[in-house]
C-alpha cells in the first residue's frame, strides 16, 4: 500500500520533490532554430581559411538592422552588436556577438577579439548603469559539449546577478522567474544608453 502524496512535497514519502514536467512553449522557436548536426568539426589549419558563417538568429539580426529595435538590439557598431536575451537566465541578460558568426574564439582574428571585448566592455558598463546589479556573470559557451545554443556563432553572455535572485521558487518549483518583459528590459537598457552618450 502506497503513502499517499504529501502535498508539501516532504522528503517522507515517494512524492517528486519537483514537478515532471514545466510547460514552456515558448521555447519551442528558439528549438526550432538550433542546428541538427550535432557531429563535431575538424579543427582548421592555423593557416586554413576561417569557416563560413552559419544562418542563426544572430547572424539574421546582424543582416536586418532595420529590424533592431524589434529584435531588442540595443548598440550596433561596425563589427558587432549588443542585445537583449530573448531567453533569458536572469532579467537584463545581455549577447554580445561579432556579425560574423564564427564557431571558435580562436576563429576571429586578434582585432576581431580586441572588438568583442571592447563590447563585452561596453555592455558591462550598461548593465551596471541601467540595473546596478551586485554582480555579473559573464562567459562563452564555446561549442555544444558546453552548452552553447548557437554553436556556430560565438557570443558572451552577461547575466546580472543579486544576492538572493536564486529564491524558493528555484528551490521548490526548479524554476526561476523572470518578472520583466523584454520590452519594459529594452526602454530601461536604452534609456541609460541615451543618459551615456
Amino acid at each position: 500500500m502506497s503513502t499517499p502524496a504529501d502535498p508539501h512535497g516532504s522528503p517522507h514519502n515517494d512524492a517528486p520533490a519537483h514537478p515532471e514536467t514545466i510547460w514552456a512553449p515558448w521555447r519551442l522557436q528558439y528549438l526550432e532554430t538550433l542546428d541538427e548536426d550535432p557531429a563535431p568539426k575538424p579543427k582548421p589549419k592555423a593557416d586554413a581559411e576561417p569557416p563560413k558563417p552559419q544562418s542563426c538568429f544572430l547572424s539574421d539580426y546582424w543582416n536586418d538592422p532595420a529590424s533592431d529595435e524589434r529584435n531588442h538590439v540595443l548598440v550596433r557598431t561596425q563589427h558587432g552588436m549588443i542585445m537583449l536575451n530573448a531567453f533569458p537566465y536572469a532579467n537584463g541578460h545581455l549577447l554580445v556577438a561579432l556579425g560574423e558568426g564564427r564557431p571558435r574564439l580562436l576563429d576571429y582574428t586578434e582585432e576581431q577579439r580586441a572588438h568583442l571585448w571592447s563590447l563585452v566592455d561596453r555592455a558591462a558598463d550598461l548593465v551596471e548603469r541601467a540595473l546596478e546589479p551586485q554582480g555579473i556573470n559573464i562567459g562563452i559557451n564555446q561549442g555544444r559539449a558546453a552548452g552553447a545554443g548557437v554553436p556556430g556563432h560565438l557570443h558572451v553572455h552577461l547575466v546580472p546577478r543579486w544576492g538572493g535572485d536564486v529564491n524558493f521558487i528555484t528551490t521548490v518549483g526548479q524554476v526561476r522567474v523572470i518578472p520583466s518583459s523584454l520590452e519594459a528590459m529594452a526602454s530601461r537598457y536604452r534609456r541609460a544608453i541615451g543618459a551615456m552618450d
